[in-house]
């Protein structure tokens, strides 16, 4: 879809049953999804395979790129099953969590646990979370592989719910080995961006990443924070991730629904000062799952988000298996769009918390200040890998960034980047004037740019080469795109 005026915000939708319908998923890009999202959780291997080959065949007769985020499962904490269906569960009364590998069906009075560890790490007085928060027990006591507990807050309890420690604290390891083996898929298939759930510390993502490479893929990380106690080391997971998630379901249920919008700015925040794109998720749209419509709570939770500063906004449910996935992903966009005309660029651009100690980031910086000043219509960079692009989207642009790139890879990954529009562009064979001549021309022919605009270029002296941006060039376009600062050279 060619939208105008162009969107900054970026949209994820997950894919599922839904989206598998003929015709959904050419329907949902059309509406402007820009990174599809494969959720590891569900399905088997060849489901996620045919999904991705789906989403590059739907893209390419689109004339457009999608991204394709693979997400771990991650070590969640789970009961088992129960003999005889949900069972419902009556405030005071006494309930067992059961943590060993042979134990039977569970009933109104006990059930299994897929986490034995649980013993060794909650203590009497503790508070369990089951189902999202729906249901609360207090641990009375433990004794052997029994967690003794009372019903706090009852209600019905199916199978294979959620459970969590309020405040966190369960020991847990981040990758399972079914993450591991997915990892190994999520190379097989490409992916673009691989998330890791449950995220601990710094070094849960460096063993990710190790992981990815030994399996041949080239993803960026993204870090799901969704765990009270990665918050204390927020900004070292941060440094270790390429994309930062706010995950709201489970983060929600460890530190509780009051604490969560203060927790959504911060790491929106911290992510943006440490050169980092982050994600917002979990129940965005909920309503429309089932509704074509959504409520205006709905409405002012992302387009508060968006104000905020995220690079992308998430749809879960709502198109993995929601009645209306195409209406959701248009309600998205018009949110999205509408926050956006309440953008204030930066006034101070060195008061962000940044500090100078690149060479692009430098040019980055200086591109934003001059965009700033001038009537410039946009900033185009060339880059090889994106880094440049990067820079320049964490500064908040009052006018669009469009990325030129010949890597596939690297355009897809500058999909999640706020303010970024990637463009495949080939500068084989160019000097680095010619180059710069191209692109600007290209931009014009593609509708981008009109006679009489002016452009901010950034690229760098040796063409082809990645990091290396170092120049800054102020531009006027001319008649039939014609740079005419360079006509002369």
């Amino acid at each position: 879809m060619n939208e105008n005026p162009l969107r900054r915000t970026k949209i994820v939708a997950t894919l599922g049953p839904a989206t598998d319908v003929p015709g959904m998923l050419e329907r949902i890009i059309a509406e402007g999804v820009n990174v599809v999202r494969l959720n590891l959780s569900h399905g088997l291997p060849d489901d996620h395979r045919a999904r991705a080959n789906a989403v590059r065949a739907a893209s390419a007769a689109a004339g457009c790129e999608v991204g394709i985020l693979a997400d771990l499962q991650g070590p969640k904490i789970r009961i088992e099953t129960f003999a005889n269906g949900p069972v419902e569960l009556v405030d005071g009364a006494s309930f067992v969590l059961d943590c060993r590998p042979d134990v039977p069906p569970g009933d109104a009075t006990r059930v299994g646990v897929s986490y034995y560890g649980l013993p060794g790490d909650v203590h009497a007085g503790d508070v369990l979370l089951l189902d999202d928060g729906l249901v609360a027990l207090s641990v009375q006591e433990v004794a052997g592989t029994e967690v003794r507990c009372q019903v706090l807050i009852g209600g019905k309890l199916s199978n294979r719910k959620g459970l969590n420690r309020q405040g966190g604290g369960l020991s847990v390891t981040a990758l399972s080995d079914k993450d591991k083996a997915d990892i190994k898929l999520a190379a097989e298939i490409g992916a673009d961006f691989l998330a890791v759930s449950f995220v601990r510390s710094a070094e849960d993502m460096h063993q990710a990443r190790r992981l990815l490479h030994e399996a041949g893929g080239n993803a960026a990380l993204v870090a799901k924070i969704e765990r009270a106690d990665a918050i204390p080391v927020l900004g070292e997971i941060i440094d270790a991730s390429d994309v930062v998630m706010v995950a709201r379901g489970d983060l929600g249920v460890e530190i509780g629904d009051a604490e969560l919008p203060g927790l959504q700015k911060k790491i929106i925040r911290e992510s943006v000062q440490r050169n980092r794109a982050v994600i917002t998720a979990t129940q965005m749209l909920q309503s429309m799952v089932r509704s074509p419509i959504p409520t205006r709570a709905e409405v002012l939770d992302v387009a508060n988000a968006v104000i905020d500063g995220t690079d992308a906004v998430m749809l879960s449910e709502e198109t993995a298996a929601g009645a209306h996935p195409d209406k959701a992903v248009a309600a998205m966009r018009r949110i999205c769009l509408g926050a956006e005309r309440q953008f204030e660029p930066k006034e101070d651009l060195t008061a962000g918390g940044h500090m100078l100690d690149r060479t692009d980031q430098a040019i980055a910086l200086a591109a934003m200040m001059l965009a700033g000043q001038l009537n410039v219509r946009a900033i185009v960079a060339l880059t090889e890998s994106g880094a440049t692009a990067q820079w320049l989207s964490r500064y908040g642009s009052a006018v669009p960034i469009f990325a030129l790139s010949p890597m596939a890879d690297a355009r897809r990954r500058m999909l999640l980047l706020r303010d970024v529009q990637p463009v495949a562009f080939s500068h084989e064979g160019l000097t680095s004037v010619a180059t710069a001549r191209s692109a600007v021309q290209q931009l014009f022919a593609q509708g981008h740019l009109q006679e009489g605009d002016r452009v901010v270029l950034t690229q760098g002296d040796h063409v082809g080469q990645g990091g290396g941006t170092n120049t800054l060039k102020l531009l006027s376009v001319g008649t039939d795109g014609m740079v005419e600062s360079l006509r002369d050279l």
